[in-house]
């Protein structure tokens, strides 16, 4: 349990520290390639006060209440698979999607905006914006799901 505490704590405040970063810069510098990249990531720096693509931004008290929500339900359910042997794949997952629930649940309550700051240049993926919060919680939520699939095919067999 320690070890998946230390590192979704870890992912955590990477992202807020990268968080910071980017806002502690001038507006006027973005959106620019990351060096090193060969053009593969940009760099951006947006504010996003609604859920995905800004929808329900008119309604900020949803936009933090239903985060707080789901992000407490995904703490008691680490905490219950956290105590539980095996199920790492699982564990994996919920810490990741926790990891980076705690990020943004804290940016839309410290600042009132979850802070975006880098594209991948490719495909469809160009129009849209992340931060390392929202690939943990992709991520999470693709182990989790994974994780069920498999105990469900180990149970019918």
């Amino acid at each position: 349990m320690f070890g998946f505490l230390t590192f979704g704590t870890t992912l955590t405040f990477l992202d807020l520290a990268l968080k910071g970063q980017i806002e502690a810069q001038e507006k006027e510098k973005f959106p620019r390639e990351l060096s090193g990249s060969r053009g593969l990531i940009k760099l951006y720096q947006n504010h996003n006060p609604g859920f995905s693509f800004g929808f329900l931004k008119e309604k900020p008290r949803a936009v933090e209440l239903v985060p707080l929500c789901i992000t407490s339900a995904l703490a008691g359910m680490w905490t219950y698979v956290c105590s539980c042997r095996g199920r790492l794949l699982k564990k994996l997952g919920l810490t990741l999607a926790l990891a980076g629930g705690v990020s943004n649940l804290y940016d839309r309550m410290k600042r009132g905006y979850v802070v975006d700051y880098f594209s991948i240049q490719w495909g469809l993926l160009k129009k849209v914006v992340f931060n390392l919060g929202d690939i943990c919680i992709l991520l999470g939520a693709a182990l989790f799901m994974l994780s069920e699939m498999l105990e469900c095919a180990k149970e019918k067999k």
